[in-house]
């Protein structure tokens, strides 16, 4: 199968574009102001419905529904988990954890030399796995999961630490500043490991077929010598 193209502006697209990043904060804008203003119902219902409006603005505009529908569920799980626990803070409580579980994730991928930028790479661009039999491959998504674990495991410390202290406020500026902005600096650096293994697998490829070639060219030549012989 021939592999797409991976470039900056693919991986952009799959998280969304540009317009999914900012779609993505408004919710929580709304919230934390909402919240400051009328308290935690009025907060709910705010998000809830700006979170309503977005996934009817991207249906009419005729945007992947995937996106859409994925982000008004989260929204909606956001304020479920906070209603629960009857605390403004308690709508960021699932971005906090599943960073952690992400971070968690990412690092087992590494220590098992199996990192799972590699196999996002493979389902994204239409490969098979044989980069995991280049060391070299290996290396430089084992590199791009590293950097996924940093941003990951950034969130989560810091918004645990801002959920601890009760500062809904911040943990609304952290979760977008520690959203697309650091998103898009791990995605740079996934990017320029992708185009790194892309080489070595190439130059893996390569080095086997000239290997091939020369192993042919010696069994030809072996012929003609014992061909020669028995003139």
């Amino acid at each position: 199968m021939t592999a797409n193209r991976i470039s900056p502006e693919r991986l952009l697209a799959r998280a969304g574009g540009v317009s999914g990043l900012i779609y993505s904060s408004l919710p929580v804008v709304t919230f934390v102001a909402a919240n400051s203003v009328s308290g935690l119902p009025t907060a709910i219902g705010s998000a809830l419905g700006v979170a309503a409006l977005v996934l009817l603005w991207r249906l009419m505009r005729r945007e992947s529904t995937q996106p859409a529908l994925s982000g008004f569920l989260g929204v909606a799980i956001c304020a479920l988990i906070a209603h629960i626990v009857g605390q403004s803070k308690g709508y960021f409580l699932l971005g906090i954890w599943t960073s952690l579980l992400w971070a968690v994730v990412f690092t087992v991928s590494v220590l098992i030399r199996r990192p799972i930028v590699g196999y996002i790479w493979s389902w994204a661009s239409g490969r098979d796995r044989g980069w995991r039999d280049v060391p070299r491959a290996v290396y430089a998504f084992d590199l791009a999961s590293l950097g996924w674990v940093l941003v990951f495991g950034a969130r989560f410390m810091v918004q645990r630490l801002l959920y601890d202290a009760d500062q809904t406020g911040w943990l609304g500026v952290a979760r977008i500043g520690m959203g697309w902005p650091l998103t898009a600096i791990a995605a740079l650096v996934t990017y320029v490991a992708i185009k790194s293994a892309q080489r070595a697998v190439a130059a893996s490829a390569n080095a086997a077929v000239n290997a091939s070639e020369d192993a042919s060219a010696t069994a030809g030549g072996a012929e003609l010598d014992a061909d020669a012989g028995r003139d």
